[in-house]
């Protein structure tokens, strides 16, 4: 007797195409920070400037992410548009990416710098809309599955980032940039199958959604805090603290092996995190995973040897995949109302804030400052400690209002 198909492998489907679409998209941006110095100084900008450039696409991406996010929640309202639109604006994407080593041996910086300001703008239409696919039409069960794929793809791009860029050191950025671009507006392409094969209806009517708008405010502030808190952390934690916390045991030519290890802890468990933010809501996971990072980066600081701090760093990272997890899951639920890309959207800028923050701190050499590199080991460890307060309070306050089945476990 036939059996009649199932939806569940399509959905799946749906979650590999997401991965992939993280990972180039991923992998193009680490190509850019590699090539950044060299193309600059073909442009004529001081490398002194690069950092900066890194500070504005960072401010251009705190912006464009949350304004992208809206755009997605009007153009999804009619099925294939949001798709058609994330192709245009990537396409744009691509092309301002391809033509980047090619201005900077012109000598002349403004083109160059015009499309280092493109190039993010429009890059920020892969971040929020497909995701606002995700919470408008897959049930609510399955959303931190699918979301967990696309993040492993992040976590794969991370781990790869080091050795691409000695693997690319030497080499002539015009390939790279050429299969990076092609790469990422070939997986674009697809959105426009993506959106119409999850053309579903909306999982809670259009009525019910807005009686619902005020009882969602409240977890958002807490939620956005949260983020806010988390993402200062990880900047701190991986990108200022990881790299000295190793060299007290290791060499500097051991880095390209050692600094890997977050993202490898990351992706053991981000695929596993799916089932906790299902099971207990994407608030209380991510306060779990929150006070999990806290103890990590507590152990990292505290290392006696290469060993614990290897064991940190893993587990660090598998904490951080499943605040990520859960936090999509849990904006997802947050913006179930209609504006899944505005909370999706706000999320992304707030991690772009973050980023934002530390490369200006970095830039300016204010990390260097006696009072401040002494408080550094201890900053992801009370900022992440201080997400869990926040956020598994307002967990505890999600299940006593009508937002519990969206917030709470499936």
């Amino acid at each position: 007797m036939a059996v009649a198909p199932t939806t569940p492998p399509v959905r799946h489907a749906f979650g590999l195409y997401l991965g992939a679409l993280q990972l180039f998209f991923t992998l193009s941006w680490a190509a850019y920070v590699i090539f950044l110095p060299k193309l600059a100084a073909q442009a004529g900008i001081d490398k002194k400037w690069v950092l900066w450039i890194l500070v504005l696409d960072q401010i251009i991406f705190t912006v464009c992410d949350w304004s992208m996010g809206m755009a997605a929640d009007r153009a999804s309202k009619v099925v294939g548009r949001l798709g058609k639109w994330v192709a245009l604006v990537t396409a744009a994407s691509c092309v301002a990416f391809l033509l980047l080593p090619f201005a900077a041996p012109a000598g002349n910086p403004w083109p160059f710098l015009a499309l280092t300001i493109v190039w993010p703008a429009t890059s920020s239409a892969l971040r929020a809309p497909p995701l606002v696919l995700l919470g408008k039409h897959v049930p609510k069960p399955a959303q931190p599955w699918l979301a967990s794929l696309m993040l492993f793809g992040l976590g794969v791009a991370g781990a790869l980032s080091p050795y691409l860029a000695v693997l690319l050191r030497e080499a002539d950025p015009r390939l790279p940039f050429a299969i990076a671009s092609t790469a990422v507006l070939a997986v674009t392409l697809g959105l426009s199958w993506a959106e119409r094969t999850f053309s579903l209806p909306a999982s809670i009517p259009r009525a019910e959604a807005q009686a619902q708008r005020g009882e969602s405010n409240a977890p958002a502030v807490a939620f956005f805090a949260g983020v806010a808190l988390l993402g200062i952390g990880f900047q701190v934690h991986f990108a200022l603290n990881a790299a000295p916390t190793f060299l007290k045991f290791s060499r500097p030519a051991d880095l390209e092996k050692l600094m890997p290890l977050f993202w490898v802890g990351f992706s053991l468990l981000v695929l596993p995190a799916s089932r906790l933010a299902r099971n207990l809501g994407g608030l209380t996971t991510m306060a779990v995973g929150s006070l999990a990072g806290a103890i990590a980066a507590w152990a990292a600081m505290s290392a006696g040897g290469l060993g614990s701090l290897v064991a940190a760093q893993l587990v660090a990272g598998g904490a951080w995949g499943c605040v990520l997890v859960s936090a999509t899951a849990g904006a997802l639920a947050i913006g179930h109302t209609g504006r899944e890309g505005k909370i999706v959207g706000g999320m992304f800028s707030l991690f772009a804030l973050a980023t934002f923050l530390r490369i200006a701190v970095v830039a300016s050499q204010f990390n260097k400052r006696p009072g401040i590199s002494s408080l550094l080991p201890w900053a992801p460890v009370v900022a992440w400690f201080a997400a869990s307060v926040v956020l598994g309070a307002a967990a505890r306050r999600a299940r006593t209002r009508e937002l519990a089945p969206y917030l709470a476990g499936a």
